[in-house]
């Protein structure tokens, strides 16, 4: 692997951690792009990698980085007292049982309706954030068990169905159905990737074992040699993330949390509406 290659990883990993502690996503959203970008160059990666194993790969390898990098996160807003540790676990827990549900439903239903509906989805979130008023401050958390396991096996589900991680998916659920405050959300969302991460990791890990083709310096479908520069990275800059999340005002919150929900929708309906339609 070049330098400029390993350089790459690295930078990618600084933003990565970065925007995990300052908005609570585990930065799958950007990890996994490059990954693919990566891999389709054996000039960059230093070895050819079969194009079937490019999404186990880079999802596997994602998954890796974004745990500890969450677990970092977490340890900083923990020692902030801005977890809501009531809904985090719960969510969590439940989540390990949807992602075992998305991903077997995922066999059944398109991915491309999915990530167009979730596209949908994102784009209303972010547009309520810009014209509506956020009322999360004003209403007793929900920590009712049939709302928290609901959301929970819906980050879960959603996340095994798509492929993506669970922190862009639970942020909206715990604004809306959850009401945790906005700055609290981006910590709880956190917590919970750790939590729900760590799962996914170990499976990719565990069912990769032995498989034909896989990268050097793997643990099954984990690619050691691209995951570690990307995680030295993250964890620099992810407690440069929460401290930016602590020191900045709501309202700026409120329009970034905004412009990521409005960029990933517009960026998942336009990739796959003419596979829907």
């Amino acid at each position: 692997m070049s330098a400029v290659a390993l350089l790459a990883l690295f930078g990618v990993g600084l933003l990565v951690g970065f925007a995990a502690g300052l908005i609570g996503i585990g930065g799958g959203v950007l990890i996994v792009p490059f990954l693919y970008f990566f891999y389709a160059r054996p000039e960059w990666a230093g070895f050819a990698l079969p194009a079937v194993l490019h999404v186990a790969v880079a999802h596997a390898t994602s998954l890796f980085v974004i745990v500890p990098t969450a677990v970092g996160g977490t340890v900083s807003f923990h020692r902030a007292q801005l977890i809501e540790w009531r809904v985090a676990l719960p969510v969590a827990f439940a989540s390990l049982v949807g992602g075992v549900l998305g991903a077997q439903a995922a066999i059944l239903l398109p991915a491309a309706v999915l990530k167009f509906g979730f596209g949908v989805f994102l784009v209303i979130s972010g547009v309520q954030l810009v014209t509506g008023r956020s009322q999360a401050a004003e209403r007793p958390i929900n920590t009712n068990v049939i709302a928290t396991s609901a959301t929970g096996l819906v980050v879960g589900a959603l996340s095994g169905m798509m492929g993506v991680g669970g922190g862009i998916l639970a942020l909206p659920l715990l604004l809306y159905l959850l009401h945790v405050e906005m700055r609290r959300a981006a910590a709880t969302s956190l917590a919970i990737i750790g939590f729900a991460g760590l799962a996914g990791a170990a499976t990719y890990a565990i069912s990769g074992a032995g498989v034909a083709g896989r990268a050097p310096f793997s643990l099954g479908y984990i690619h050691l040699g691209a995951a570690l520069p990307i995680l030295l990275g993250s964890l620099i800059s992810v407690h440069w993330g929460t401290r930016v999340n602590q020191r900045t005002n709501i309202r700026v919150l409120r329009y970034l949390f905004a412009a990521v929900f409005l960029l990933l929708g517009i960026n998942f309906i336009i990739d796959n509406v003419r596979l829907v339609f």
